[in-house]
This record gives C-alpha cells, structure tokens and sequence, in this order.
C-alpha cells in the first residue's frame, strides 16, 4: 500500500507541476508554532516577482497543510514561524515525495524554529544534513547579484545570516534561510519599519530564490 501510495503522489505531483508552472502556497504545520507568521510577506513578495522578474504567480498565495495532497498542485512552498514544528510519518512522506518529485521548499526561521524545525526534517531525509551553501551558490546570483551570500535584514541574536539546503540528486530542494529573517523584510512597510534599502535587500534574495526554484 505503502509504494501505490507513493507512486501515487509521484504522478499527481508531476501532472500537477505541468499545469501550476509558478503558483506558490504558505505551508501549514502542526506543534503550536504560528506558520502563519509575516501574513503580508508572500502577497508583497509575489507582487515585486510579477513586476520585476517577469514571473506570472497568482497574487493571492494560498495555505495547504503539509500532509495533503494539495501541495503537489504547487512548485514552491513557503514556511515560517518562530516555534515548534511536529511533522507525522504521514506528512515526512508526503513532504519527501513532494521533494523529489520536482517541488521546492523555502523555510525562513521567523526566530526561535531552527531546534524544532532541524529535529523534524531528519523525519523527512533521516539520510541528508542541511549543508550550508557558499556565497557563490547560484541562488545568490541569479536575478540580482549578493556577492556575500545571504543578506541580514533583523538582528536577533547578532549573528551572520546563514543559508542551508538540502539536495537530492544534486538538486536544491530545500531552503533553510537562518539569523536573516527575509519574510520581516518582505512584510509591509509598517510592520517593522525597516528602512527602504533593507526591504529591497529581502526582495531581491526573495526573487532570486523565486526565480532559481522555478528554473532549477
């Protein structure tokens, strides 16, 4: 049952992919930890792709939870939060065969998800590590150019932006964006009052991680 189940998922999420080329969905997780974090982020991200690199993504991000089938409808998932993050068997598969599949995750720790989230993706690749990218990876010079890697946009605890992935068949299908905080960027500007410059730093990473999930 289990490997119906699997190549199940497998079909859909390659049929699926055929005809949602660019549409994202913000993922819903269970543990208590508010993945509904930043609620202006993705509209505002969406909108500086659809202007600036000639992306056609749906305006209105939807909300798919990370067990249903719904996320194979969809090339590039986001999740934030500042919490706990519980994933089920049922959901480490599902998430998994949606990887490797051909879909995309971004994770931005919101502050305070990295133990949480870290604990749970070994249920997702008990196999892979999440292995910090060189500044000169190419999610950093695609639309825009960030010589110096991920960019800093909240302080937090001081400490340099890192950016971790995880490969499969040497390809990034995952994203761990840590100590930047680019969804805070990407928010309104009234939220967090950052300066003009900071949050056109967060867009532009955004849309270079947009842009490098869609043709990678």
């Amino acid at each position: 049952m289990k490997i119906t189940s699997t190549l199940f998922s497998l079909i859909f999420c390659l049929l699926s992919f055929i005809s949602f080329s660019q549409d994202i969905a913000l993922l819903k997780y269970k543990g208590g930890g508010d993945w509904y974090a930043n609620p202006t982020a993705l509209k505002n991200l969406i909108a500086y792709c659809n202007s600036n690199i000639n992306t056609k993504i749906d305006p209105k991000p939807q909300e798919v939870e990370v067990g249903s089938q719904d996320i194979f409808q969809y090339p590039f998932l986001h999740m934030t939060g500042h919490g706990n993050v519980f994933f089920s068997e049922t959901d480490a598969e599902n998430l998994r065969n949606y990887l490797i599949s051909g879909g995309f995750l971004h994770i931005d720790d919101n502050y305070g998800m990295e133990p949480y989230i870290t604990k749970e993706l070994k249920k997702v690749f008990p196999d892979k590590d999440l292995n910090e990218l060189p500044s000169n990876h190419g999610i950093f010079n695609t639309a825009y150019k960030f010589p110096e890697g991920l960019p800093k946009i909240h302080e937090h605890d001081g400490k340099r932006p890192q950016a971790f992935g995880i490969f499969h068949e040497d390809r990034l299908v995952l994203l761990f964006t840590l100590e930047s905080d680019l969804g805070d960027g990407w928010e309104d500007p009234d939220v967090h009052n950052d300066p003009a410059d900071v949050r056109e730093k967060a867009l532009k990473m955004g849309a270079n991680i947009m842009k490098y999930a869609f043709e990678n």
